[in-house]
């Protein structure tokens, strides 16, 4: 591979699984994977339990925002290598054009946000989300990519989630 992957992580707000998802794959993999992360209808926010969570990976919480996907189909956007949604209604919905075709798949999670049983309730949903995702990614991140062709790593992409539900 001769330049970092971009992986754009969609879910319904873009404030707790999908900002989990950028800053997992971007720290994890040292420069091997570059994250993103969106949604059709942003929230406009990032939740806190999401920031406190991504404080601890070292990620820098300043490029973090609560984004549309109309910036990541637009000219002049990072060439997305890989899509993943994170949420039943973010599959569900029909999604802008990606230029280069990048390969998609679905690894849902519930929202640790929608959690109404208390602050650790939703802590402990929040850590679920992050373990679940940080084990995804190390299995993307030990996949050949440069030996696959596309259908291949879609077939993987989805391979790992359903190995790891």
């Amino acid at each position: 591979m001769n330049r970092p992957q971009n992986i754009l992580f969609i879910c319904s707000g873009n404030s707790a699984r999908s900002i989990l998802g950028e800053a997992l794959a971007t720290t994890l993999s040292h420069g091997r994977f570059i994250g993103y992360s969106a949604s059709a209808k942003p929230t406009g926010s990032i939740h806190p339990m999401a920031i406190e969570l991504i404080k601890s990976m070292g990620y820098p919480l300043g490029v973090l925002r609560s984004k549309s996907w109309d910036e990541f189909g637009s000219e002049g956007a990072p060439k997305m290598d890989f899509i993943i949604t994170l949420c039943e209604s973010a599959a569900g919905e029909e999604c802008p054009y990606w230029p280069g075709h990048p390969s998609t798949a679905h690894w849902g999670f519930p929202d640790p946000a929608a959690v109404e049983l208390g602050d650790e309730a939703m802590l402990h949903a929040f850590k679920q989300v992050e373990m679940g995702l940080r084990n995804r990614i190390e299995l993307l991140m030990d996949l050949a990519i440069d030996k696959l062709d596309h259908l291949e790593i879609k077939e993987q992409l989805q391979s790992i989630h359903h190995r790891t539900k």
